[in-house]
């Protein structure tokens, strides 16, 4: 399985509208038939406004999806007006840990 988790750290002022822009995007991915994700919003302490979770089953379904993201001009839209909001942005891409017995 592979995890990808997107970090939004809004400049002053823009957490909301980091927030709305996510959903933008979110809506963009449902109508390129992709996992719409999860959006989870900062509660407490320190850390990024807004963060963006989805799972995949595979490296291949990850790639795919990134491919797919990546040939759509309404998703680069969404992005380059998400980059304009934030101060920071971070992707981890991380992979479920098989222990070994």
């Amino acid at each position: 399985m592979i995890v990808e988790a997107t970090n939004y750290f809004a400049r002053e002022g823009q957490a909301g509208e980091v927030l709305e822009q996510r959903r933008r995007a979110t809506e963009i991915r449902r109508s390129l038939g992709l996992e719409p994700g999860r959006i989870l919003v900062r509660l407490e302490g320190s850390g990024p406004d807004v963060r963006w979770e989805c799972s995949f089953p595979s490296r291949e379904a990850y790639d795919a999806d990134r491919a797919a993201r990546a040939a759509s001009p309404d998703f680069e839209v969404a992005r380059k007006q998400m980059h304009g909001l934030l101060e920071k942005f971070e992707r981890h891409v991380s992979t479920e840990d098989a222990p070994t017995r």
